[in-house]
């Protein structure tokens, strides 16, 4: 089915109308794995452009790891500056049990900033065994880079909440 810029998406219905002209926006994304990491950058700010979004009205905060992503995005959530917040991260499974507790770690703190949060926070963090699968994650010519993803579903998010 294609969505509005004329993309076609696998197994959705398609994004008639979708448009973040007007939001602010922020993002935060994590330093580590930043090969990867900028990748997803590129493509979420690629995305909300593409969706009518300024640039002046898209702010980056880095951070060192995906560890500091849940604190910075509750920072970012409720400073009342952003009606919707994206969270960009990679974590690559290493040879130790740490990629275990370190994913789960993020995704129930991103969770849990979501759900107690004022505004719309869209998860945009790779969890994967090897880099070979991070980087097929971030292609920027690729229709599945995840953090093109991740912002397509925030601004989808704001409307469908506002909607209520």
């Amino acid at each position: 089915m294609a969505g509005a810029s004329g993309q076609f998406h696998k197994g959705k219905r398609p994004l008639v109308g979708l448009s973040g002209r007007g939001l602010r926006l922020a993002i935060v994304v994590s330093r580590f794995n930043d090969r990867i990491t900028e990748k997803l950058l590129i493509g979420a700010r690629t995305r909300l452009e593409s969706l009518g979004l300024a640039p002046e009205d898209i702010s980056v905060i880095h951070v060192p790891g995906a560890f500091e992503l849940p604190q910075a995005a509750q920072r970012l959530v409720h400073s009342g500056n952003y009606q919707g917040v994206i969270a960009l991260g990679c974590i690559i499974r290493g040879q130790t049990p740490h990629f275990n507790y370190l994913a789960q770690a993020v995704s129930y703190g991103l969770m849990r900033v979501s759900l107690n949060g004022q505004v719309p926070l869209a998860f945009g963090v790779l969890t994967v065994e090897r880099p070979e699968q991070a980087e097929a994650r971030a292609a920027s010519a690729s229709q599945t880079n995840k953090g093109a993803e991740a912002a397509e579903s925030l601004v989808e998010l704001i409307g469908a909440l506002g909607d209520l």
